[in-house]
C-alpha cells in the first residue's frame, strides 16, 4: 500500500536467493523477512491460546532444511545416473525409430522425460532449502499443528508424479513462476486468459524455438483437457471403481501429455522438435484438436481484477 524505496525496491529485485537462484517470493513476504517479522506475521494468524500457548512459538526450519537437503541429495544421485544414461536425444535417433514401435516409443519417451527431472528437482529444492535455512519460507501451520516451510517451495514432487490432470500438473510444477504468471497475465487478461498466460511463460523462458513449441502445445493440451474433464468426469463419480478407473487413465493420459509436451523444452531446437513430432504422428495436437471440435467448451469464470482506485469509485458511484 506504500510505494517501496529505490533501496527496498533493488533489495526486492537483485537478492541473492531470489536472482541466482530463485523462487520468486512476493514483496510483502520479501520485505517482512529483511525487517525481521516474517515469522512473527505468519504466527499471528493462528490464534495460540486455543492450542494451549500461553505465548507465540519460535519454529525452527531445522527439520525442514535436513529433509529438503535430503531430496536434493537423491535428485543428484538421480541426475548423475539416469539423466546421462537417458538421454532426450535418443528419441529421435534414427536407428531407434526405425527398429521401435510407436507404443515403445511412448514408454521410452516417459522414461527420458522422468530421468530428465532430478536436475529441476534438485535446484529448486535446494534454493528452498537455503531460504529456509535463512529464515525465509515459514507458511504458518497445518491442520495437524505442524510448522509448514512451504511458502517459497517451487514444486511438490508428489502431486506431480500423481497427478491426474493437466492442470494439476503445471499447478505442481515451478509454482512460484506459475503466480507470479496468474497474477501479472490470468487474473488481468481480459480475452484468452490461458492461451495469454502460456504465451507470456514461453517470453519469460527465453529465446530458444522450444520453449515456444511446448507452451502454444500446451494451450491445445490444456484447452482440450479441460474440454474432456468437464464434459467427462461427473460420469465417473457414481462409484468407487469408477473413480479408480477413471484416475488411472487420467494419470496415464496426463503423464503421457506432459511428456509429449516438454520434450521440444529439453530439445529447444526447431529440427530435433520437428523430427520428434513427426516421429510421434502429431497425436497429441490431432487428438486435442479433434476434442474442442467434438465436446461443448463450457465458458470459464473469469474476471479481470479492477485497479484499487477504480473499484472504489464505482463503488461511490453506485451509492
Amino acid at each position: 500500500r506504500t510505494r517501496p524505496s529505490l533501496l527496498e525496491y533493488l533489495s526486492y529485485l537483485l537478492n541473492f536467493m531470489s536472482i541466482i537462484a530463485g523462487p520468486c517470493s512476493n514483496y510483502k513476504d520479501y520485505i517482512a523477512f529483511i525487517e525481521g517479522r516474517h515469522v512473527h506475521m505468519k504466527l499471528l494468524e493462528v490464534n495460540w491460546k486455543q492450542k494451549g500457548y500461553d505465548r507465540l512459538p519460535d519454529p525452527s526450519p531445522t527439520g525442514a532444511v535436513m529433509y529438503k537437503l535430503c531430496i536434493t541429495l537423491v535428485s543428484l544421485i538421480l541426475f548423475l545416473t539416469l539423466t546421462k544414461n537417458f538421454p532426450m536425444t535418443y528419441i529421435i535417433d534414427n536407428e531407434f525409430l526405425d527398429k521401435t514401435p510407436f507404443l515403445s516409443r511412448l514408454g521410452y519417451l516417459y522414461v527420458v522425460t522422468q530421468a530428465a527431472k532430478p536436475k529441476y528437482y534438485f535446484a529448486w529444492t535446494l534454493a528452498d532449502a537455503v531460504n529456509n535455512a535463512a529464515g525465509y519460507g515459514f507458511s504458518g501451520v497445518d491442520e495437524r499443528d505442524t510448522f509448514r516451510w512451504d511458502l517459497l517451495s517451487n514444486l511438490n514432487i508428489w502431486n506431480i508424479e500423481t497427478a491426474t490432470s493437466f492442470k494439476m500438473y503445471i499447478e505442481n510444477w515451478n509454482i512460484q513462476t506459475a503466480a507470479w504468471l496468474k497474477r501479472v497475465c490470468y487474473d488481468r487478461a481480459p480475452w484468452y486468459p490461458t492461451a495469454l498466460t502460456f504465451i507470456l511463460s514461453a517470453l519469460w523462458h527465453g529465446i530458444y524455438p522450444g520453449y515456444y513449441f511446448t507452451f502454444l502445445t500446451g494451450i491445445l493440451i490444456t484447452l482440450a483437457a479441460r474440454a474432456i474433464r468437464n464434459n467427462c468426469r461427473h460420469y465417473f463419480l457414481s462409484s468407487v471403481p469408477l473413480k479408480i478407473a477413471y484416475d488411472i487413465v487420467t494419470w496415464v493420459v496426463t503423464q503421457l501429455a506432459v511428456c509429449y509436451t516438454v520434450a521440444p523444452f529439453v530439445m529447444l531446437a526447431v529440427e530435433p522438435t520437428i523430427k520428434f513430432y513427426k516421429s510421434m504422428y502429431f497425436h497429441m495436437h490431432i487428438l486435442s484438436i479433434l476434442v474442442l471440435l467434438m465436446l461443448p467448451i463450457r465458458a470459464q469464470a473469469h474476471s479481470v481484477r479492477k485497479p484499487r482506485n477504480q473499484a472504489v469509485q464505482n463503488s461511490v458511484k453506485s451509492k
